[in-house]
């Protein structure tokens, strides 16, 4: 049995959010940045987990994503169901079987439901735990973005004549 893609970087991304959630909403742009994962389709994910409730989102300057409930209360088949799509779970529901793979169809769906069972009983929170006792860096600091009230404008400065008349007077020598 294996777990999709999808899953895989559902779960990452959240563990990095619950991670990092302290310091405020986070941005798809830190995540993705550190777990090399595009923009685009981290957008697609956390759609869905949205959709699921399993994160919020805010809008704006400083805006970002935040955990839709505690960190204690989503389990890593929450996560990996919200992103999953039904038809990749279910083999052969859709598209007619290839001789001999009827016999093992069952045998695929039961696996992956004990494989679902079991994410059922890993919390969020766990995986957190889990990470910080590895010594995973934990940066709590949002990162500023470079906000000016007015912008730096340096004056230029040119040895040209500035007008028709100092153009003229630089001929005279």
């Amino acid at each position: 049995m294996r777990m999709s893609t999808k899953g895989r970087f559902a779960v990452n991304s959240m563990i990095d959010l619950a991670l990092r959630e302290r310091a405020g909403p986070v941005a798809l742009a830190t995540i993705g940045a550190r777990q090399q994962i595009s923009l685009s389709y981290l957008e697609q994910l956390f759609a869905r987990l949205r959709q699921a409730g399993l994160v919020e989102s805010t809008r704006g300057p400083g805006g970002g994503y935040t955990l839709g409930r505690r960190a204690e209360d989503i389990t890593l088949a929450d996560i990996v169901g919200a992103v999953d799509d039904p038809a990749a779970a279910a083999p052969g529901d859709e598209r007619p079987a290839a001789p001999g793979t009827a016999m093992t169809d069952h045998l695929w769906a039961e696996l992956n439901d004990v494989m679902m069972r079991h994410m059922g009983t890993i919390t969020l929170k766990s995986m957190v735990d889990d990470q910080l006792a590895r010594g995973v860096a934990v940066d709590t600091r949002p990162a500023r973005r470079a906000i000016s009230a007015q912008p730096v404008v340096k004056p230029v400065r040119t040895s040209a004549p500035n007008s028709v008349f100092a153009f003229g007077r630089s001929f005279q020598g």
